[in-house]
């Protein structure tokens, strides 16, 4: 249900675009705004449309399909930003990101702080499936649920360095 949820929002979103600028604008816009959400969020959550649909139908473990997201969006966008840079003009976030991916310094840190966050929620997600299908039964009880806690202590530090770093990107500047 949430992975239907997601791909309507995202048909809407591109039917919404495309009335509003051109079709091709439309679908432009909308990979940019789904590589902005793969490539400066910390967690997994534009990865989820492929991530856990592959790993329920095909056993492809989450980590793998996330790292061909994420090469795919960063692909995506070098070629954007070299051949059509003023398709991240056409909206709110995609100007943001824009600005995160021309001004290195500092905001190439959200886009690290992300890929933090982003494979260790889908390394702990991994482990809990393996964990529900019975392959490590024993996880609650060894040293290695201590090494998960020391992840999740990790994944909170990330997501408060994530969101200082984007309060300082002046976002209500943006929407105007």
């Amino acid at each position: 249900m949430k992975f239907a949820a997601l791909l309507a929002l995202a048909v809407g979103y591109y039917i919404y675009l495309g009335l509003t600028y051109d079709f091709a604008t439309g679908g432009i816009a909308v990979a940019l705004t789904w590589s902005f959400f793969v490539l400066c969020t910390p967690v997994a959550d534009a990865g989820f449309l492929l991530d856990f649909p592959l790993r329920l139908l095909f056993g492809v473990r989450m980590i793998i399909s996330e790292l061909a997201v994420w090469a795919l969006a960063i692909i995506l966008n070098i070629a954007t930003l070299a051949f059509a840079p003023q398709y991240y003009e056409t909206t709110v976030v995609t100007r943001l990101f824009a600005q995160i991916l021309l001004y290195p310094w500092p905001y190439w840190g959200v886009i690290v702080l992300s890929a933090l966050g982003t494979f260790l929620s889908v390394r702990f997600g991994d482990e809990l499936m393996d964990v529900l299908h019975h392959r490590d039964r024993s996880f609650f009880h060894s040293h290695h649920f201590k090494h998960e806690l020391i992840l999740v202590a990790f994944f909170i530090m990330v997501l408060f360095g994530y969101y200082r770093l984007i309060a300082s990107l002046g976002i209500e500047n943006l929407m105007s």
